[in-house]
């Protein structure tokens, strides 16, 4: 169950980027998750973002504030009637102001808008510190854990 909570900011606007642009999700995945590690997909190329934007159940959705980039969500489906929120998060300069619990909110709407039985997140220790907090509270559960280690860069 949806823990829903919307920001009341009236400059708020969530667009689906359609068709996904791979230049945007490049934009989004490297200067949102520089700050956290995200290293997966950082030196993808065109061609690669291209591919896995064009996977059947896959979208892109960019949250704006005043007409500005403040955040993105990327939903696939990885099984039937299963959504995924592979990828989520916001500008740090937009950090602290309620919009993660936002966007969080409109990307689990939007994987149940589309015929989901079942809603997925993975988060890690890299990620922003209220990040595992943020999806608790919006009804998400713990389900496995699993420890990893990376080397990160300097």
């Amino acid at each position: 169950m949806l823990h829903a909570r919307r920001s009341a900011r009236p400059d708020l606007a969530l667009e689906r980027v359609d068709p996904p642009s791979a230049e945007m999700a490049a934009h989004f995945y490297c200067d949102i998750g520089n700050e956290f590690f995200w290293m997966d997909r950082a030196e993808w190329t065109d061609a690669q973002w291209r591919d896995t934007l064009a996977t059947p159940g896959t979208e892109l959705w960019a949250l704006k504030a005043d007409g500005d980039e403040a955040g993105f969500f990327v939903l696939t489906t990885p099984s039937p009637r299963t959504r995924e929120i592979e990828y989520l998060g916001l500008f740090s300069w937009f950090a602290g102001q309620g919009l993660g619990a936002h966007l969080l909110t409109c990307a689990v709407e939007r994987a149940w808008e589309s015929g989901a039985d079942r809603v997925i997140v993975n988060t890690c220790t890299l990620d922003h510190p209220q990040a595992l907090a943020n999806y608790l509270a919006r009804g998400f559960e713990i389900v496995r854990t699993r420890t990893e280690w990376r080397e990160l860069p300097e």
